[in-house]
């Protein structure tokens, strides 16, 4: 039987009626039209599929629809402010870090939510999210320097404290 289900999409109420036991993951590219998420392996394994719940980096191919209701869910469409990209967007974008840009879309979710759960966040914890994710092109050195980029500075700015 059908639910209906009422949530926030990168800021937006959006209501779906459809099975509560439908993946987040197929709402969202087959309903929404939001496709920037991808399918990977639909295990959970790869986090190509990763999105923001709750500002929590979660992998949308195990999510069920019915367990986002009066939540709020941010997509990689949705994670760029007035035109202007977000941080963990443009360090990948200096980097040059994507090959085939098919995990590109989880990866900056899941940096991101690292972002911004914890603003000061270092190379440990950042590394720490990556390896969650996986990408079969190999691009993972360039994501080192991601990281890099995400964390300059900070121990200098720690030491001056």
């Amino acid at each position: 039987m059908d639910a209906k289900i009422t949530f926030t999409v990168n800021g937006r109420s959006r209501t779906v009626t459809t099975d509560p036991d439908r993946p987040l993951l197929e709402v969202l590219r087959e309903d929404l039209q939001l496709t920037g998420t991808k399918y990977g392996c639909g295990e959970g394994e790869c986090r190509a599929c990763t999105v923001l719940l709750n500002g929590q980096p979660t992998p949308s191919c195990l999510t069920s629809i019915s367990s986002v209701d009066k939540q709020a869910v941010l997509t990689i469409e949705g994670l760029a402010n007035g035109g202007k990209l977000h941080p963990v967007q443009d360090a990948f974008l200096a980097e040059g870090a994507f090959q085939c840009g098919y995990c590109t879309a989880g990866m900056i979710m899941g940096v991101a939510g690292v972002m911004k759960k914890h603003p000061a966040a270092g190379e440990a914890e950042y590394r720490a999210e990556l390896e969650k994710h996986i990408c079969r092109c190999g691009g993972y050195p360039k994501y080192v320097s991601v990281v890099h980029r995400l964390t300059r500075g900070k121990q200098t700015r720690k030491a001056r404290v």
